[in-house]
């Protein structure tokens, strides 16, 4: 068995539409674990340290504007093949060509607003997770 952690933020534009509920259905319904969450506002220097490594890309100063826009939920998902499963719940990063019932096809507006993160890989996936959560956040 292949259980790994993840990290998933819900971001701002899910909170403001009100679809944040049904992403933690989905999330509790895939059989991925919570085991752990908080909701915060990030600031441009935590969402510029979180997102260091879009430094200098053009799209760089509007993310960091969005994700520290208003309240998100930073999650630590586990299951087996974790990663894996939880971007296949979301969905490609664009919307508009997102498979019919993911999260960002269901829930996002557009390749900027698109309602959730995901880790891309295990060592991503480990500083991200660390980057939010530290052991006593686990029970």
């Amino acid at each position: 068995m292949n259980q790994i952690q993840t990290l998933a933020i819900i971001k701002p534009d899910a909170i403001r539409n009100k679809t944040a509920g049904k992403i933690l259905s989905i999330i509790e319904d895939s059989g991925l674990t919570i085991e752990a969450v908080k909701m915060m506002r990030l600031t441009k220097e935590l969402a510029g340290a979180f997102y260091a490594v879009h430094r200098g890309k053009p799209f760089y100063e509007e993310l960091l504007d969005f994700m520290s826009s208003g309240p998100c939920f930073v999650l630590t998902l586990s299951g087996e093949n974790a990663i894996t499963r939880w971007r296949e719940l979301m969905g490609a990063t664009n919307p508009a060509t997102a498979a019919e019932g993911t999260i960002r096809k269901l829930y996002g507006t557009n390749i900027q607003f698109n309602a959730c993160h995901g880790s891309d890989a295990p060592e991503t996936a480990r500083q991200e997770v660390s980057f939010f959560f530290s052991g006593t956040d686990f029970l």
